[in-house]
């Protein structure tokens, strides 16, 4: 689907919308963009929910400048909301979507009604190493290339290996994890998508923005946030460790931990438990 580029009084935003119904604003990982938050929307009913995909700062059509800081990522957000004329949503985030959607929860409290987060960084997060072969593949037109021809031809090569590198599973847990996968179109679809997304060719600015921040989280504020909110996180996350999850639940008031046992990073899409985690967070995301 396409995207237009909203202008708000901080300035252009790519952004995309589908649906209709209760709003939905989707914050997309590191790296992402508007196309990593539709796959991350899809299990919401478009008659029910209207989902709301912005690409951050950096990544696709929506300039850096000088909006990289986690606080100006949030207040972007909201001034989007308002050139949408949205008054009040949803926030649904994934990985590094985590520390921009809890500070405009923090600083925007009017705006959010609910929170939703999945496998989310909520502190300081380590520069990630990367090896040779995976700049070549995510840093390059030539590894976009190769990553594209593989999810086309060699979906379960791409599965396998996305869950591997996301996750902490035995051999027999991989393989029955990506049987699972592979037999469900849903969840086939938004692994195959996301890593689609993960090539840094058009999203290197906001990816290496989102890693030196997150490298000097000090405090979140999570204390201060007052909008319900659902933890979701897999304790075999490699990515981003549970411990996030468990620290951001322990901090938020009356949050509510969802853990998903030998979950990936995945967890909220692929786990065995996933329709049960989604269908919580429609509770979460919904207004009665």
């Amino acid at each position: 689907m396409d995207a237009k580029i909203v202008d708000t009084r901080l300035g252009p935003v790519q952004c995309a919308r589908l649906g209709e119904g209760t709003p939905v604003l989707v914050v997309h990982g590191t790296p992402g963009g508007y196309d990593q938050a539709l796959a991350m929307s899809r299990f919401l009913g478009r008659e029910r929910f209207e989902a709301i995909l912005p690409s951050r700062p950096g990544y696709l059509e929506t300039q850096l400048g000088e909006r990289g800081s986690l606080d100006a990522q949030a207040d972007l957000l909201a001034a989007l909301l308002d050139a949408l004329g949205v008054e009040q949503a949803g926030v649904l985030c994934w990985s590094g979507g985590g520390p921009p959607a809890y500070r405009l929860a923090v600083r925007h409290p009017d705006r959010v009604h609910a929170i939703v987060a999945c496998d989310c960084v909520s502190k300081a997060y380590p520069r990630p190493h990367e090896s040779m072969s995976d700049r070549l593949m995510f840093h390059t037109r030539g590894g976009q290339w190769l990553l594209r021809a593989l999810i086309a031809h060699s979906p379960k090569q791409v599965i396998a290996g996305s869950l591997d590198q996301e996750g902490d599973l035995s051999k027999e847990q991989l393989a029955q994890r990506v049987q699972e996968v592979l037999d469900d179109p849903a969840k086939r679809q938004l692994v195959l998508e996301v890593s689609a997304t993960v090539s840094q060719v058009g999203r290197r600015a906001g990816y290496d923005n989102d890693i030196e921040r997150f490298e000097t989280i000090d405090d979140l504020e999570l204390e201060r946030i007052r909008a319900p909110s659902l933890i979701v996180h897999g304790t075999a996350d490699t990515d981003v460790p549970p411990d996030h999850g468990r620290s951001a639940a322990a901090r938020i008031p009356n949050a509510e931990l969802l853990e998903l046992d030998t979950g990936t990073h995945f967890a909220f899409y692929t786990h065995p438990d996933a329709d049960r985690a989604q269908a919580r967070a429609i509770e979460y995301l919904k207004i009665s």
